[in-house]
């Protein structure tokens, strides 16, 4: 195989069959810079001059004026104008003159930077010295790898059942790796449960795991996992949020010029939807999926390669194809072989007219014609309309003939779960450093009807995933893979974990997702009747603009251990528990959802509602004032869960909106609080239930939105990044991010020790331990196994109680905890 050098390519050219060649006059000779007097080195000093230089017209299989520098051979073979150089005279070569820049018309390379003295020094040494070159060194036209479908045969292997490592086996004799022993069973269940659904193993389940006498447990652990769907969708939510730009806050969700399409991508993952149909519906988007393809409108004036079509293009093309072609958006590309007529061919499928070439943001005056980058999988009609050239885009990327798709997808899941890829991620046209194994792994997954959950289990059932760690430090200049390498946490896999340790968890979720579990969704059922209200009977079609202020007083006979409620006004509202403002919202498609534990007590609670009827401009009415001709439908609903005890006897104290809540159009001071004398009030007129018109609220909307609060349902992905997410390399998502950086940074050091958000969450956590009155052992060991998954070495209890103190207290708890969750057992994955 020839070593393909020089992928730094820039716009530069010897412009061969422009100039009849002359020997150079004695002057023109006394201005050449002598020549270089050491050896000459082909491939560090000469081969990048060429590549930089002359590579865009002449390498790569491209010939202007007939001369090509694939190799030796062509390069002195020359072009139209003759030779290129005169063996051991360098004086005598046209390459001198051209690079000379004697004529002002001929100066080459005519683009790009003028070469330096001291770089036509080496040329000419090298000249000089016979121009020697590596064979192995091609600069020619790089056949693309990774392409087409290939089946590797599966060698004869009595020692391994799966593939996997029977493909693996003879790479490392080749490579003179031994086979280490599996890590231990607990090694495994905390990397396996971290990389299939994100979360720590409980320390029940792993006790239960490591005490399995079964052979096949680890097979059937994985099969368990694979199985907890919530889990499983939450977890690869975020991996799924980099790769499409998707996030739930951020640049043009605001103003209409981007689209979320969480709910969408949360249930393909929830039903493990085939990858193959998972791509069709983002390349060929349905109304929910079309934020992908739809990109981010920028405010204001933007280069001709960030319109919405171009950002189509190259997304497709590195999510999917694993290319970048941010490059060939502007120009030909420096780093692979596109054009930026590929770019474009590309992003014309995606537009409502013709797209003009810019270069460089200069229009040249060429017209797109709809292609895929790769025709042999199948052709685009120009003359269809965008619905019919995108239907046959997701056919050519989609189709069985397109090898690189599930190749891609491969590559990236190797590199999550042991954290090297076979070729660089957004690098496919290179060769992988084990092209069988890569190759039957894409295979099997068609095969298996592109069945991700199929490849998961594939990749971390094999003895090369449960090898023992190996850190990055310690891996060769040339990889050589010999096992998984040891690998931080990501952002949402650490928050997750410090909600393992210490139970505090997020209040509520930002992305708007739907829970399809029958069992969860009957267990977080309603208990207590819930209606729309308002003051007036007609409000469901015409109320007018005004705000209305409600309450209700409810009374709890214990402190609730759990207290959630779900609510929504049109147009917007303001909640308030006991004169607490809890929250807001203005959005009465998406009801809010709120954490009532901290504010509702044992005894009499007031929970009062700022409701508010909007003007027809949408803006807020004024306080006790009826606009005339402002009718419009106005509601408030509202439904609280509110539990005390275990389940097996907890006692229920949900309550909702109804006829027994009062109102009243006064804003008097104290409202909202208890001891408000509301003797005057009105009582609340019922509309109808969730579902009714004009607001049609989805039969288990509430349900789902409880039920995300189940302890530690609400996980990192589903919220908006705090600054621990951020320091921890969650990215805001207005690119595409095809790996999250592994190594620390200082600003991840500062924001673990100094930063508020980290310390409130060991803060409270320790304050919730505390109050579980556990024994100072029961104590530690909890922390202790729920964090590092077993129990304290002598050591660590002997330091764990001189932290605690006697008796325990919450400072010496909170202590512990930022022990244990510093420790890198803790942070990283091995």
């Amino acid at each position: 195989m020839k070593l393909i050098l020089g992928r730094l390519l820039i716009g530069g050219f010897f412009a061969w069959g422009t100039l009849a060649h002359a020997d150079l006059t004695p002057e023109q000779v006394q201005q050449l810079p002598a020549p270089a007097t050491h050896k000459i080195d082909f491939a560090k000093e000469i081969q990048p001059i060429l590549s930089v230089s002359c590579g865009n017209c002449h390498g790569r299989g491209k010939s202007k004026g007939d001369f090509r520098i694939d190799d030796r051979a062509t390069f002195l073979k020359g072009g139209d104008s003759g030779p290129a150089v005169v063996l051991g005279k360098s004086e005598k070569s046209l390459l001198i003159e051209l690079v000379m820049g004697f004529d002002p018309d001929a100066i080459m390379p005519a683009k790009g930077s003028k070469l330096k003295p001291e770089q036509i020094a080496l040329l000419r040494a090298w000249i000089d010295q016979g121009a020697p070159w590596e064979k192995e060194v091609w600069l020619g036209k790089i056949e693309p790898q990774n392409l087409h479908p290939r089946l590797p045969q599966v060698p004869q292997n009595k020692k391994f059942s799966n593939p996997v490592d029977a493909l693996l086996d003879g790479y490392f004799k080749t490579n003179k790796v031994k086979w280490a022993a599996p890590v231990s069973d607990r090694a495994f269940a905390r990397r396996v449960y971290l990389d299939v659904i994100g979360l720590l193993p409980p320390a029940t389940e792993l006790d239960q795991f490591v005490s399995d006498r079964r052979r096949d447990k680890r097979e059937q652990l994985v099969q368990k996992l694979l199985n907890q769907n919530q889990a499983y969708a939450d977890h690869w939510l975020s991996f799924w949020n980099d790769l499409l730009r998707n996030d739930y806050k951020g640049t043009g969700y605001i103003d209409g010029g981007r689209k979320q399409i969480t709910k969408w991508l949360y249930s393909s993952l929830l039903t493990n939807k085939p990858y193959d149909g998972f791509v069709a519906e983002l390349v060929n988007p349905t109304p929910e999926s079309e934020g992908f393809t739809k990109g981010i409108v920028w405010r204001g004036v933007v280069n001709a390669s960030q319109v919405p079509e171009m950002q189509a293009a190259q997304n497709i093309s590195q999510v999917f194809m694993g290319i970048n072609m941010k490059c060939a958006s502007c120009h030909d590309s420096f780093i692979n072989d596109l054009q930026l007529s590929d770019a474009y061919s590309l992003a014309n499928i995606y537009s409502e007219k013709p797209l003009e070439l810019f270069e460089c943001d200069k229009p040249t005056g060429k017209m797109a014609v709809s292609k895929f980058l790769y025709p042999e999988f199948g052709s685009i009609d120009g003359n269809a309309d965008r619905t019919n050239r995108m239907k046959q885009l997701a056919d050519c990327v989609i189709s069985e003939k397109n090898g690189r798709l599930p190749r891609t997808l491969v590559n990236r899941l190797w590199d999550r779960f042991m954290g090297q890829p076979f070729v660089e991620v957004d690098d496919m046209e290179q060769k992988a450093w084990n092209p069988d194994l890569l190759d039957w792994l894409a295979e099997d997954f068609v095969a298996h009807n592109y069945d991700v959950k199929h490849l998961i289990a594939q990749i971390v059932t094999s003895r090369a995933y449960q090898l023992p760690s190996v850190n990055v430090d310690q891996l060769e200049k040339q990889y050589v893979f010999r096992g998984p390498s040891v690998r931080r946490m990501t952002a949402e896999q650490l928050r997750d974990a410090l909600t393992s340790v210490t139970s505090i968890g997020y209040a509520a979720p930002n992305a708007e997702v739907e829970v399809l579990d029958e069992t969860t969704l009957k267990k977080f059922g309603l208990r207590a009747e819930t209606k729309w209200i308002w003051n007036d009977k007609a409000a469901a079609s015409k109320a007018p603009a005004e705000i209305v202020y409600f309450r209700k007083t409810i009374h709890l006979a214990t402190t609730p251990t759990e207290a959630n409620v779900v609510v929504t006004s049109d147009n917007s509202f303001i909640l308030y528990v006991n004169g607490t403002k809890i929250g807001e919202g203005n959005d009465f498609n998406k009801p809010y959802l709120f954490d009532l534990r901290e504010v509702l007590k044992n005894g009499a609670n007031i929970i009062a509602v700022r409701a508010a009827n909007h003007l027809p401009n949408n803006a807020l009415p004024k306080p006790g004032e009826l606009v005339p001709g402002t009718e419009n439908p106005a509601g408030l609903l509202l439904y609280a869960r509110v539990r005390s005890g275990k389940e097996s006897d907890e006692k229920v104290m949900d309550f909702a909106t109804d006829k027994t809540w009062i109102w009243s159009r006064a804003e008097v001071s104290g409202w909202e609080k208890k001891g408000f004398a509301a003797a005057e009030w009105s009582n609340a007129i019922e509309l109808g239930a969730a579902q009714m018109a004009p607001w049609r609220l989805k039969k288990d909307h509430i349900p789902n939105k409880l039920a995300s609060t189940q302890s530690g349902a609400i996980r990192a992905a589903l919220v908006n990044a705090d600054p621990l997410a951020v320091a921890l390399g969650r990215p805001n998502r207005e690119q595409t991010v095809t790996t999250r950086p592994s190594e620390a940074t200082t600003l991840q050091a500062l924001e673990m020790t100094n930063g508020e958000t980290l310390a409130d969450i060991l803060r409270r956590g320790a304050e919730a331990i505390t109050a579980e009155a556990k024994s100072e052992r029961e104590l530690i060991q909890q922390i202790y196994q729920n964090a590092l998954g077993r129990k304290p070495t002598s050591a660590e209890r002997k330091l764990a109680e001189e932290l605690l103190g006697k008796p325990v207290n919450k400072e010496g708890v909170e202590d512990l905890l930022w022990a244990t969750t510093m420790l890198p057992e803790f942070q990283l994955i091995y």
